[in-house]
């Protein structure tokens, strides 16, 4: 044991000898990539200068479609659902027969103001012939004045009870034609909510028979945020075009018509509500469908970045740039949509100012970069190092 101890000093004195020399090396790497007595080297970025151009103004918003019109079918008249005329879901027609009601009692009705009028003619040539025969009695004397003016107001209240008797003959008639139901408008029928044999009553819940709904055009009603539809007030709304497009971008049907812009903003969702209007043939879309609402609204001047250079936080959007001085100044953000890879910037930019597109996990406000333009080396690399590559960039929908 005595002989082992002292073996061993030269090897521990040798690993000790290699780990200074390593840390020895380290620290003098760090100095040499600092500079001595430096700062560390600035992190280079690659900038691009903010311009403003041309732009349209588009906004994307999911709508929901409705008739163009849409009526509820109820009885006029009271009595027995005798049959249903129409398929239900079918395409009908306007003056379609959809329901007939039970006749029978207002047939009868017609008659009876048939009788009552023809009874009231009677009267009136009655009263008339009474009225002549009256006349020169009267102007003998023979009678007194008041039984000629008594028969001349007979006469008159004659002519009165025809007219009241041909009007509710006209009426009889009226309710006569509302025991068939039809379809005042033209469209596509909904269940009937109602079954033969059963009692209707005028003027009430039982009144509903069915709905019927125009479906080409078909409506399209969407919201608008605040901020949206400020950008659209500006220009002509009635001009704005509007498309439908599917989950994929691809236009499904375009230049639809703005019909109505509401003239108030909803307390509950600050969005007000618009409506299109879209041909329908062959009722592609039906009533209650959600779709995707691409609205074309003139032009703006705005400031295009690439998406990448706008950072989202919690509270704002933020788009970094580089100061004089190559510092980093973070600037918050109002942006619209996309056109292609690149960000519609309405605010919080101006012409010139330098963005940094790349390195943004990296980049610290107030820490000083080395920007450089796409496609060049950055400031102080070795010669024939080109910048840095970017990462591919998520193709956005117009």
């Amino acid at each position: 044991m005595t002989l082992a101890t002292p073996l061993r000093r030269p090897a521990v004195f040798f690993v000790i000898a290699l780990a200074l020399g390593a840390c020895g090396k380290k620290e003098g790497d760090a100095a040499k990539q600092a500079g001595p007595g430096g700062p560390p080297q600035a992190l280079p970025v690659t900038v691009v200068p903010a311009t403003s151009r041309k732009v349209p103004i588009v906004v994307d918003a999911v709508g929901q479609a409705e008739g163009s019109r849409e009526v509820q079918i109820r009885a006029r008249v009271s009595g027995i659902l005798e049959k249903r005329l129409y398929q239900e879901g079918a395409t009908v027609p306007p003056g379609t027969t959809l329901f007939l009601i039970d006749p029978a009692p207002y047939e009868l009705a017609v008659e009876q103001a048939k009788a009552a009028l023809v009874q009231a003619r009677v009267q009136k040539e009655l009263a008339e012939t009474d009225a002549k025969r009256l006349e020169p009695l009267a102007r003998d004397k023979a009678i007194s004045q008041r039984e000629l003016d008594t028969a001349l107001a007979s006469s008159k209240t004659a002519v009165a009870a025809i007219a009241a008797a041909e009007a509710k003959l006209k009426q009889a008639q009226l309710d006569l034609s509302y025991t068939k139901v039809t379809a005042p408008i033209g469209g596509i029928t909904g269940r009937a909510l109602q079954s033969e044999g059963s009692l209707v009553t005028a003027n009430s819940e039982a009144s509903l028979l069915t709905t019927v709904t125009q479906v080409n055009p078909i409506w399209v009603r969407f919201p608008l945020a605040e901020p949206d539809y400020n950008r659209l007030r500006g220009g002509d709304q009635r001009a704005a075009r509007v498309n439908l497009v599917a989950e994929n971008g691809k236009v499904l049907a375009e230049n639809g018509r703005l019909n109505f812009a509401s003239t108030t903003v909803d307390a509950k969702t600050g969005a007000v509500d618009m409506r299109a209007e879209f041909p329908n043939p062959g009722t592609r879309w039906l009533p209650g469908q959600f779709v995707k609402v691409h609205l074309l609204a003139g032009d703006q001047t705005a400031i295009l970045v690439p998406q990448n250079a706008v950072v989202q936080t919690d509270q704002a959007r933020l788009v970094m740039t580089v100061g004089p001085d190559n510092k980093v100044v973070p600037k918050p953000v109002q942006t619209a949509n996309w056109i292609g890879n690149d960000m519609v910037v309405t605010s919080g930019l101006a012409e010139g100012d330098k963005v940094i597109v790349d390195n943004l996990v990296k980049v610290r406000p107030g820490a000083v970069v080395a920007p450089h333009a796409p496609g060049e080396a950055p400031a102080g690399a070795p010669p024939g190092a080109g910048a840095p590559a970017q990462g591919a960039q998520p193709k956005a929908s117009k």
